[in-house]
């Protein structure tokens, strides 16, 4: 799935804010200063997506991968049920590009290495290696390394700028605010060295014993969910040998 693959949705309506700050892993409060990266999760705390917002005069647009839109609009409008909140598909184009924002550009959130995004028509950069950047930065992407059996803190969204722990209660808070409180985390995304290559979604042994799953990856490095017990030194992904970033 490319991070390309982009649909736009458009809520308005009275209620918008305090519907969506109800239901999202971030504060909208933070919108008056750019995009904000959240999730919808489930009420296990398990990832149902990940999305941008951005407000649009007194609307809020929710820039979301293209195969998640459909089954996130059905969630939102569940979860609207008398909200006076108005939820519709437009055809606006995502763009994006590296570096510093241009103007009526916002940078990407989650880190600077993922440069900016804009929804005002303008083209996006072209010949830019994606997915080489998301390494890079350790940024998991929906379909890939974020499925429905994912827990953002595990998949670093504290680190990408995903998740409010102050702004109180939302869909899933309990199970991570207590993931972030009470427990010390034993698995997550990590950048590994690649020697070779295995599709992604191969697993990772080290000594023969399950360590993780290797994805995405780019320029000798790639994105890799890990037992962290198990992740020291040398490890096989089919052929492959991993070992974590240092």
């Amino acid at each position: 799935m490319s991070e390309t693959e982009r649909t736009v949705l458009r809520l308005s309506g009275a209620e918008t804010h305090h519907f969506l700050q109800n239901l999202v892993t971030n504060d909208l409060d933070r919108l008056e200063g750019g995009v904000v990266y959240a999730a919808l999760l489930t009420p296990q705390g398990k990832y149902k997506a990940d999305f941008f917002l951005v407000a649009e005069g007194d609307d809020i647009l929710l820039d979301v991968a293209t195969p998640l839109a459909a089954d996130l609009m059905k969630a939102l409008t569940l979860y609207k049920l008398r909200a006076k909140v108005t939820i519709e598909e437009t055809d606006i184009i995502v763009a994006r590009g590296t570096g510093a924002p241009p103007e009526g550009a916002f940078a990407d959130p989650r880190d600077p290495r993922m440069g900016w995004r804009a929804y005002d028509g303008r083209p996006s950069e072209p010949d830019v290696d994606w997915d080489a950047l998301r390494v890079a930065a350790c940024i998991p992407e929906s379909g890939v390394e974020l499925t429905p059996e994912s827990y953002i803190l595990e998949m670093g969204f504290e680190r990408l700028n995903g998740v409010d722990f102050r702004k109180g209660c939302y869909v899933g808070q309990e199970v991570t605010a207590r993931m972030k409180h009470k427990t010390e985390l034993k698995k997550g995304l990590a950048v590994v060295e690649v020697e070779g290559e295995a599709p992604p979604g191969t697993e990772i042994t080290a000594d023969g014993k399950p360590a993780g799953i290797l994805y995405t990856q780019a320029g000798g490095a790639g994105l890799a969910f890990l037992r962290f017990q198990r992740a020291a030194g040398q490890m096989d992904a089919d052929g492959a040998r991993v070992k974590v970033q240092g």
